[in-house]
């Protein structure tokens, strides 16, 4: 395992807005930047403030993409946006959609590499699973997307453009002339358990989620969006202060000889590290309790005594327990708990006083469900020997 010894932000190339050979692309960046940016290409500082704001209303409240349809602007200022800047999505290479109404997006950036985005969606609301890197770089020996080096890390506007190309797939975009607070949501929620690690990639992901949680643009609640982390527990802090989402941690191991297998970062901060950073979250994020996520692999973590660990090493953090029954992918090296199995777990979490959802696999059969996802492009297999030596198992 290399990544013990990784610095925290790790220092992975990200692609500059400028397009090849022409004009910069808008999305992602802050309104600060935006601001700077539309000085820089003539703009007056006396109308940079309105000019800033009519923009990120037109593009991420009402989703246009074409300067010359932002009709508050005039003629003139149009052709100057048109002659410096695009607004330019990531391309959706290919959609599939599961037999319970799940859509996987085969989604593809600059430079030609491709992530992976899925929205779930349930009877009440919309769920969207983004990605923050190409690949991962935390080799979790139970995840697909693990098997898959990491490329580099997603800029900003690769982030929150996965949201704006969903919405325009579900047709969200609000009519004109529409109040968009009137609008229903299909998109309601955004998790951050895609591709990667978002803490490895922090400054992108949080000015993304800046952008969804902004009230002149996409409008989503922080307490809509949910951050999922293996546990990198110097940016846990960070998260609090500078994004105040929910927070969910990837555990799935009640010893540290267990999760050092498992979730390989343990062996830079282990199960005290990470459940004291843990501790402090919900009061300084005022956020809500944190959602532990803990797949169920046969016979190596879903023990009663297992169940009884879990419960004492959570006591005193607001804390539910996401139970997930493993989801298989080829080569992998696990098995799925018994139907029973997962059940009489949960029922141990569930009367210690935490809530302990089995979460239903959604999109099987497309991969899109928790722990499968990989870009086709870079999807060449290794075999279930080298994945189960690399797990530290036989």
């Amino acid at each position: 395992m290399t990544d013990a010894s990784a610095p925290i932000t790790q220092d992975f190339v990200t692609i500059p807005r400028k397009m090849p050979d022409g004009p910069l692309n808008l999305l992602g960046l802050t309104r600060d930047a935006l601001h700077d940016t539309l000085i820089a290409a003539g703009t007056s500082e006396k109308q940079a403030k309105m000019r800033t704001g009519q923009l990120w209303q037109w593009i991420y409240q009402k989703g246009v993409r074409q300067f010359d349809e932002m009709t508050n602007l005039s003629k003139e200022y149009r052709a100057l946006l048109t002659e410096n800047f695009v607004i330019t999505l990531p391309e959706v290479v290919s959609k599939q959609v599961s037999v319970d109404g799940t859509r996987k997006y085969l989604v593809r950036i600059a430079g030609g590499h491709e992530v992976e985005t899925v929205y779930i969606p349930e009877t009440d609301r919309g769920t969207l699973c983004i990605s923050s890197q190409v690949g991962c770089t935390l080799t979790c020996s139970f995840c697909h997307t693990g098997t898959q080096k990491l490329v580099r890390n997603l800029t900003s506007g690769e982030i929150i453009g996965q949201v704006m190309l969903a919405r325009d797939d579900l047709g969200e975009w609000p009519e004109p002339g529409r109040n968009p607070a009137n609008t229903a949501r299909l998109l309601s929620n955004i998790v951050l358990m895609g591709m990667g690690e978002p803490l490895y990639n922090f400054e992108n992901v949080r000015d993304a989620m800046k952008i969804a949680m902004d009230p002149e643009g996409i409008q989503l609640s922080r307490r809509r969006i949910t951050l999922s982390t293996s546990g990198v527990v110097p940016e846990i802090a960070r998260t609090a202060t500078e994004i105040g989402c929910l927070l969910a941690v990837s555990f799935h191991g009640t010893t540290d000889e267990v999760r050092d297998k498992l979730v390989p970062i343990n062996k830079r901060w282990n199960l005290e590290a990470l459940l004291d950073a843990l501790r402090d979250y919900p009061k300084v994020s005022n956020s809500e309790r944190i959602t532990f996520e803990y797949v169920m692999l046969k016979g190596v973590n879903d023990t009663d005594e297992d169940a009884h660990r879990l419960v004492e090493l959570i006591k005193g953090i607001p804390a539910k327990v996401n139970l997930i029954p493993f989801n298989p992918w080829p080569g992998a090296p696990y098995q799925r708990s018994s139907n029973n199995r997962i059940n009489a777990f949960a029922e141990i979490i569930y009367k210690a006083g935490y809530a302990s959802p089995v979460r239903k696999p959604r999109g099987e059969d497309i991969f899109a469900a928790c722990g499968q996802l990989k870009s086709a492009t870079e999807r060449a297999r290794k075999s279930r020997k080298e994945i189960a030596a690399e797990a530290g198992i036989s």
